[in-house]
C-alpha cells in the first residue's frame, strides 16, 4: 500500500476515508480506465467532502481515491483534519505526489480529477507547472474559483483591508491559502499565465447561481476550446444548490457522470434541491 505520508488518519474511529474511496487494491476496468481523484475544498478533507460522490462513483465502477492535502499533519486531531490550509503551490505538489501513488498502484496511464472549491483550482497548478498535464485526462470542477473569489461581494474582496495580494498571508497565519484566492492574488495570476487550461486536458466547470462561497459564481465560467461550462440552473431551475450543496445534488451528479463518460451520456435529472442549512 502506498505510504501517503501527508495523508493522516484524521478520524480514528472511521478510518478517515469516505465509503468507496482509497481501496488500493482497486484496478481500473476497460469501461473506466482512469481512476478518479477527489480533491476537497478549503477546510475539508478526504472524508467529509465526499460522502456522496465517493460511493456513487465506486458503485458506477470507478476506482476512487481522495487525499487530505494542505493540512497541518503534525498537529493533534481535529486540527490535523483541516485541509487546504497551507500555500496553494505546496498543496499542488502534494496532490501531484498523490496522483503518482494512484498511478503506480493501479497501473493506469492517467487519472481524472473531480475537485470542489479550492480543490477545483489547485490541481491545475500541478497540471500546468508540476508535470501533471501528462497525468490528467478529464478535470471536473464544482464551484470553481478560476478568477478568484471576493470576500465581501462581487467587487469588494480584492481591496478589503488592503489584503489583495499574497504578501498579506501573514494576516491569516493558519490559512496560508485563503488570501491566494482573492481575484488579484499572485496565485490566480500565475494560473492564467499562457492560458488557464492545459491543452492536453479536458475541463468541465459546474457552477450554481446560488453560490455563496465563490463570489461571483461566474468566476468559474472560463471559455476554452477544451472546456465546457455548466450552470446547473440552466437545465434545472428547481435546483437551489449553494456552494456546499453541489456536493450532494443529483443534478450535479448527473453532469459529473456525463463528464467522466461522455461516450455514454445519460439524462441529467431535474429535482428540487434546497440550499444547505446547518453547521
Amino acid at each position: 500500500m502506498p505510504s501517503n505520508l501527508f495523508v493522516q488518519d484524521e478520524f480514528t474511529n472511521s478510518g478517515g476515508s469516505a465509503t468507496g474511496s482509497n481501496d488500493w487494491s482497486c484496478r481500473p476496468t476497460a469501461d473506466h480506465p482512469n481512476p478518479v481523484v477527489l480533491v476537497h475544498g478549503t477546510a475539508g478533507n478526504r472524508l467529509n467532502n465526499w460522502t456522496t460522490f465517493a460511493p456513487l462513483l465506486a458503485n458506477e465502477g470507478y476506482c476512487v481515491f481522495a487525499p487530505t492535502f494542505g493540512n497541518y499533519a503534525d498537529q493533534p486531531y481535529p486540527i490535523s483534519a483541516i485541509g487546504g490550509m497551507i500555500r496553494a503551490e505546496d498543496s499542488a505538489a502534494q496532490i501531484g505526489a498523490f496522483v503518482d501513488e494512484v498511478l503506480a498502484a493501479t497501473g493506469a496511464a492517467r487519472v481524472d480529477i473531480l475537485g470542489v472549491s479550492q480543490g477545483s483550482v489547485v490541481p491545475n497548478y500541478f497540471v500546468k507547472y508540476l508535470g501533471g498535464a501528462a497525468k490528467v485526462d478529464k478535470y471536473i470542477s464544482l464551484g470553481p474559483a478560476w478568477n478568484g473569489s471576493a470576500l465581501i461581494g462581487p467587487d469588494g474582496g480584492a481591496t478589503i483591508l488592503g489584503l489583495g495580494t499574497d504578501d498579506a498571508r501573514g494576516m491569516l497565519p493558519f490559512c496560508q491559502a485563503c488570501l491566494q484566492f482573492l481575484p488579484e492574488s499572485q496565485f490566480i495570476a500565475k494560473l492564467h499565465e499562457g492560458g488557464l487550461f492545459a491543452p492536453e486536458v479536458t475541463y468541465t466547470n459546474i457552477m450554481t447561481r446560488y453560490d455563496e462561497g465563490i463570489l461571483p459564481y461566474t468566476s468559474g465560467y472560463v471559455e476554452g476550446p477544451n472546456a465546457t461550462n455548466i450552470v446547473v440552473q440552466d437545465g434545472c431551475s428547481q435546483d437551489y444548490s449553494d456552494h456546499i450543496a453541489l456536493l450532494a445534488s443529483r443534478v450535479t451528479a448527473g453532469h459529473v457522470l456525463n463528464a467522466l463518460d461522455p461516450e455514454h451520456p445519460r439524462p441529467v435529472p431535474c429535482v428540487f434541491v434546497a440550499p444547505f442549512v446547518g453547521g
